[in-house]
């Protein structure tokens, strides 16, 4: 069967049930929720690595990526497309640069983990995204 007649049979047969095939929303670089929780994850893990007096909840981690996961196929993409974004070099980079930029906003500076510490409090206190990744010793 030619793919467009395998794609048609799909839609029809998807109409007919009273659902729709989930199409893309928007690219994944341009989903403000998507790109917010992933520089979220980012802060709480330099936090993590750069301050002794905090871990990070595993729990709580791998419950926010599987449905973090689970948003990006409701918007139409597929675990491959889902992977090879979180694996593109340039998009961690630009997840990373962002990161960076907003824990030095917040007072981290490289080299001080008393400064991520207190970053870190902060950011359990108020309960933020990267926030509740985050426990204190």
């Amino acid at each position: 069967m030619k793919p467009t007649k395998i794609f048609s049979t799909i839609v029809v047969a998807a109409l007919m049930s009273g659902t729709t095939p989930a199409l893309a929303q928007a690219p994944m670089d341009q989903d403000k929720y998507l790109n917010d929780r992933l520089v979220a994850a980012r802060v709480a893990d330099r936090i993590r690595r750069e301050c002794p007096s905090i871990d990070l909840r595993l729990v709580a981690a791998y419950s926010q990526a599987r449905g973090l996961q689970k948003y990006a196929r409701e918007q139409g993409n597929s675990d491959a497309a889902i992977d090879e974004y979180l694996d593109s070099r340039s998009v961690k980079d630009r997840i990373y640069g962002i990161a960076d930029t907003y824990l030095a906003q917040q007072g981290a500076t490289a080299g001080d983990a008393e400064s991520y510490c207190r970053v870190g409090r902060d950011e359990i206190a108020k309960n933020t995204v990267s926030g509740s990744l985050l426990n204190a010793k």
